[in-house]
């Protein structure tokens, strides 16, 4: 059920997040006026977005550093993309994936996994991992497991395929309340294994076994996401809903991808994972700026 929802002004209402008040890796967040950007390192060769270009751990560190001075609040470090494709061995994703943890850590941002296989997961933790993301929504319970036993944050993200295997044609009577629906069941699994309530963040899934349509929708709709009381994540950077909505190739949707993860911020998500870190962090600020979470930087125009 959503909760009351708030209003910084007129035309804006604004979800009530439940425990808002988020210490992840040593960093406070009060998610109830504060969007944190999570930047993209992908330890992969063949990427969705950089197809390759961070695949090497040097480029990798270099890339997260790069992120960091641009102003990024958390690294998500994926060692296997999530679509469709041959397994990567377990071995070799954490051999990917726990590196660049090590090379992070004391860095001062937050340290994001984003892995299905809780034997990635545990490795990543016991490196200094601080978020596990699950872009399978607990397919697998043993996950739940291993962040009950750590400090660690869970992302519960909506999808309906299993891991790597393809979702023709996905289809949905009503699509805001299917995702709602799934989020609550696996956050319930979650809990039941022994994951506090409040080291939970869900994530709608934009473009993960769905449609540009369903992505469209899911996001005009996404208040009904972050009425469901927890930290919601959106990942909307780059993503095809956006290039086919504008009829833009890979590598020219950051405009959109951009007008994306502000409409999604309007509605109550709480962290945008973004590829082009500068302008998803200034573009953050600045609607924190116009709903009344923070103070400009300086005031200068028109004083006397």
């Amino acid at each position: 059920m959503n909760r009351t929802r708030t209003s910084p002004g007129p035309g804006v209402l604004l979800p009530v997040i439940d425990a808002p008040l988020r210490l992840i890796g040593g960093r406070l967040f009060d998610f109830s006026q504060e969007v944190a950007v999570m930047a993209i390192i992908n330890r992969t060769p063949d990427s969705f977005y950089d197809q390759g270009a961070t695949f090497a751990l040097d480029a990798s560190v270099l890339a997260a550093h790069q992120a960091i001075a641009d102003g990024a609040d958390w690294i998500d470090i994926g060692g296997a993309k999530f679509a469709p494709g041959a397994a990567v061995p377990i071995d070799q994703e954490i051999d990917r994936v726990v590196p660049v943890v090590e090379a992070l850590r004391g860095s001062g941002v937050v340290i994001s996994v984003d892995t299905f296989h809780p034997a990635v997961a545990a490795a990543s933790i016991a490196a200094g991992a601080h978020v596990i993301n699950d872009t399978t929504g607990v397919h697998d319970p043993a996950m739940a497991d291993v962040i009950a036993d750590s400090d660690a944050t869970l992302v519960i993200t909506h999808s309906l395929a299993a891991p790597r295997m393809p979702y023709p044609a996905p289809h949905y009577d009503d699509i805001a309340a299917e995702v709602s629906a799934f989020l609550l069941a696996r956050v319930d699994r979650a809990v039941r294994r022994g994951v506090q309530p409040d080291r939970i963040v869900i994530d709608p899934g934009h473009d993960l076994n769905k449609t540009t349509r369903q992505s469209l929708e899911l996001t005009r709709r996404l208040g009904e996401i972050t009425g469901l009381g927890l930290p919601t994540l959106v990942a909307v950077s780059n993503k095809d809903f956006v290039g086919e909505s504008l009829d833009r190739p890979r590598g020219e949707r950051v405009e959109g991808s951009l007008a994306a993860a502000v409409v999604c911020i309007l509605q109550g998500a709480r962290i945008v994972r973004m590829h082009n870190v500068r302008a998803a962090v200034d573009a953050a600020r600045m609607t924190e700026a116009i709903l009344g979470f923070r103070e400009p930087a300086y005031e200068r125009h028109n004083l006397a």
